[in-house]
């Protein structure tokens, strides 16, 4: 089984990688005329250099996660890109189907970036397709992994933790991270109910139901990456399972840490069109959710490993 998955895994970053690699050799499959991608050549070749090599890792994971030595890794080395990992891939697993189901309903619409074309319509499903059966093949070898190396950090129920497992420090980090949480959930809540307010005129321009969908699966992690980390924490719904807000923290904190800090990342690339520049409330909502993503990320890193020990 593991060796399929493995397959699996590795196979599916296929898809990507080609296409990144035959943009930066100069090809313009998927890419249609006047797409913006085509603004700075030189900037979107380092760009899919970065995103080929953030792919290729899922390739060094799964072969980590699948061979005797792996389980001699320290667990640090291989639970931070686990955890990034998962939170990436996360979103996409939740998200893409949904979006697909809404435009099903509501008819599909075509991706633009400031009235302009951005990438054929095909690339979407056959990238996204690919993530989702990385996401699917290395969660799977993960939790097997997991299972074989660290099943006793999540026995037991939320009664039965240490009431010292989470320090004066660590709980008044995850109220803080919890209190972050409310701008970045309140402007994405606000954003998916249809609201102009804080957005700049391009992605105003560019909304279709995709983006409605995805502002609503941001506000969802925030709220479960919050509540996990404070069950956790605070030790709420004694007779619940540990594995499952545990599992839950997991998924979600890396979710809005990793994906905070990547929105905030690409805001700081110049943009073409002035109207495609991110707004200072854009750019808090991105920044807020990864100090969110982050600041809970470390308790449920202090809660990790004092349950290890």
């Amino acid at each position: 089984m593991k060796k399929t998955l493995r397959a699996l895994a590795v196979l599916a970053t296929l898809p990507y990688i080609g296409l990144k690699a035959a943009w930066i050799a100069g090809s313009r499959i998927g890419v249609p005329e006047g797409s913006v991608l085509l603004d700075d050549p030189g900037l979107m070749a380092a760009v899919n250099a970065v995103t080929i090599l953030m792919d290729a890792g899922v390739v060094v994971l799964a072969l980590l996660l699948t061979q005797p030595w792996g389980l001699r890794v320290k667990s640090w080395l291989l639970g931070l890109p686990a955890w990034a990992a998962t939170g990436l891939l996360a979103p996409i697993v939740v998200g893409f189907p949904a979006q697909l189901a809404t435009a099903a309903v509501a008819g599909a619409e075509t991706h633009t970036a400031g009235g302009r074309p951005f990438l054929e319509e095909w690339v979407f499903s056959v990238v996204y397709g690919g993530f989702i059966v990385q996401a699917l093949a290395l969660g799977t070898l993960f939790v097997l992994y997991a299972r074989e190396r660290w099943s006793h950090l999540w026995a037991g129920r939320i009664g039965g933790l240490s009431a010292d497992l989470a320090g004066r420090a660590t709980r008044l980090t995850a109220v803080a991270g919890s209190a972050v949480a409310v701008v970045p959930a309140a402007l994405h809540a606000l954003w998916a109910s249809g609201s102009e307010r804080g957005l700049s005129a391009g992605r105003i321009a560019d909304r279709t139901s995709d983006f409605y969908v995805l502002e609503g699966v941001r506000v969802a992690f925030l709220l479960a990456a919050v509540a996990s980390v404070l069950v956790l924490v605070l030790r709420l719904g004694r007779s619940w399972r540990v594995g499952t807000p545990l599992a839950v923290a997991w998924t979600c904190t890396g979710a809005v840490g990793c994906w905070g800090g990547w929105m905030l990342l690409a805001t700081l690339m110049p943009a073409s069109d002035p109207a495609q520049e991110a707004t200072g409330w854009m750019i808090t909502s991105y920044a807020g959710a990864m100090i969110t993503g982050f600041l809970l990320a470390g308790c449920l890193a202090v809660v990790l490993r004092r349950r290890g020990a």
